[in-house]
């Protein structure tokens, strides 16, 4: 078994609320949550309005498989959120 772990920073500009902020980072749980495969956290930044971190550990047989699945996130991620992803880290174990 393979895990990999990806964080992303995320610049939300302009968010005025933190109900602003959900509603733009709404649905992260529902989208990658449903993969058996992975788990997704809101890992930092809670509380500040114009950012947001967020985590996904994916599990997979091979290391080739998690890679891909957390490439997908992370494109997928930079088209879907009304937002700019400033930062992607990535860690096999």
């Amino acid at each position: 078994m393979n895990i990999g772990i990806l964080t992303l920073r995320i610049s939300l500009p302009g968010c005025a609320s933190l109900k602003e902020k959900r509603q733009r980072m709404r649905g992260m749980h529902q989208r990658y949550g449903r993969n058996p495969a992975v788990a997704v956290c809101e890992s930092d930044q809670r509380d500040r309005l114009e950012s947001s971190e967020w985590t996904f550990v994916v599990a997979g047989l091979r290391v080739p498989e998690v890679e891909s699945l957390c490439s997908e996130i992370e494109n997928k991620v930079q088209r879907t959120v009304d937002g700019r992803v400033m930062e992607a880290t990535r860690e096999i174990l």
